[in-house]
């Protein structure tokens, strides 16, 4: 099997109608990226990048191209090249995704902080 699960390839497959009108239609894309960058695990911590606080921003544009800033937990992180790979690969496979940008920053630096409340309660900092 490949990067994805039978569910994600069962998604990607199944015959999509995005919403007319831009907004909405920019909103569907948006929440099935989230849920895609919801299946990437940091390789050090055992939850996704996204709950994380890894993801900075996704920014659609009117065309469905999509740019992705993001962060590592360090600048040493093991998988500095290949997380942004797959994070641009899964991005892609989103039904209307044409292409992806994936900008790696470190300012802000990544701290606690930025981790949801559902991360850190299951990491055990609340």
């Amino acid at each position: 099997m490949g990067l994805f699960s039978n569910k994600e390839e069962k998604e990607k497959t199944a015959e999509e109608v995005l919403p007319k009108d831009l907004a909405s239609a920019k909103k569907v894309v948006e929440k099935k990226i989230i849920n895609m960058l919801k299946t990437i695990q940091d390789p050090e911590i055992p939850v996704d990048i996204f709950e994380l606080g890894l993801i900075y921003e996704i920014k659609i544009h009117d065309d469905f191209v999509v740019d992705i800033e993001m962060t590592l937990t360090s600048p040493n992180c093991p998988v500095a090249e290949s997380m942004p790979s797959e994070v641009k690969e899964k991005t892609e496979y989103v039904h209307g995704v044409k292409s992806v940008n994936v900008n790696i920053v470190f300012d802000p630096p990544w701290s606690h902080d930025f981790m949801s409340e559902e991360a850190k309660l299951e990491l055990g900092f609340l």
